[in-house]
């Protein structure tokens, strides 16, 4: 494949406008959320957003991995044969932010359909809720253990950070793309008419929060539950009181040392290994 590759020599080139100077709201594109796009860094990553049907816009290769043939960036080219690729020196490529990570390649992407939350809820057993984190790095952890700890889909709060920030895809290794996921819609008022949709779906909720009257994580009835939310907020506070107020459990993950409390995405895999676990 060789008709669809241009090289670029100058980093102000405005075909690196979408990888080096848009930000990631003008990404977003509110204005015509159909024309918004992502960014996906390093092949596997991008192969697992092809994989989950994310429409390709460009790609933009390091030219070293073009000439050496690098198998798994060829084998991505493959899959977007139909888009424009820009290759460039290494020195060029630099310049732009956290190139280095990206394992020499870069393709943006289409942002793909907002699925509902009945779409999500539909068919799960297990489900992670995410209330105002606002950290993309803590959003694509939390994604990643969501994957890998039997999570079978994420809803997130409208306050949360977006899974397709590119730091939060990076971080999540692109299990953004694995894991089916929605944000509320900002006319669903949180927590009344989210935790409303929640139990209407069938699902029983549970709080993880700092609080004595809770439950043990390994109590014998969170894990009967058929359907079970875990619920997460926000980093600091954690949820709100009415969010609380709403839930049928409160959890506490018990702590040693005098520690009080765990960062959110660390919370979080504990939560999901525990309560993932398949019948």
């Amino acid at each position: 494949m060789t008709g669809n590759i241009t090289e670029i020599t100058d980093f102000d080139a405005p075909e690196l406008d979408v990888y080096a100077r848009l930000t990631e709201n003008q990404l977003l594109n509110r204005a015509d959320p159909k024309k918004g796009m992502f960014i996906a860094e390093s092949p596997k990553v991008i192969e697992r957003a092809l994989n989950a049907g994310c429409v390709p816009v460009s790609c933009l290769v390091e030219k070293r991995q073009i000439e050496n043939e690098t198998e798994e960036v060829m084998e991505v080219l493959k899959k977007c044969s139909q888009v424009p690729v820009y290759t460039a020196e290494f020195e060029v490529l630099t310049k732009l932010t956290g190139f280095a990570l990206t394992r020499g390649m870069l393709c943006a992407m289409y942002r793909p359909r907002l699925a509902t939350m009945e779409e999500i809820c539909r068919g799960a057993r297990r489900i992670a809720v995410l209330e105002e984190v606002v950290n993309p790095t803590n959003v694509g952890a939390i994604f990643r253990s969501a994957a890998a700890l039997n999570m079978d889909a994420v809803i997130l709060t409208a306050g949360c950070s977006n899974p397709l920030y590119r730091r939060a895809i990076r971080v999540s290794m692109g299990t953004v793309f694995q894991i089916p996921w929605t944000i509320l819609d900002k006319n669903i008022a949180w927590p009344q008419e989210g935790m409303q949709a929640l139990k209407a779906a069938g699902f029983r909720t549970a709080a993880f929060a700092l609080r004595n009257d809770s439950v043990a994580i390994d109590d014998p009835k969170l894990a009967s539950e058929e359907k079970l939310a875990i619920l997460l907020g926000t980093e600091g506070d954690g949820l709100v009181s009415a969010t609380m107020a709403e839930c049928d459990y409160t959890v506490k993950i018990p702590m040693s040392h005098g520690v009080d409390s765990l960062n959110v995405a660390a919370a979080s895999a504990v939560a999901f290994w525990e309560l993932g676990k398949k019948k």
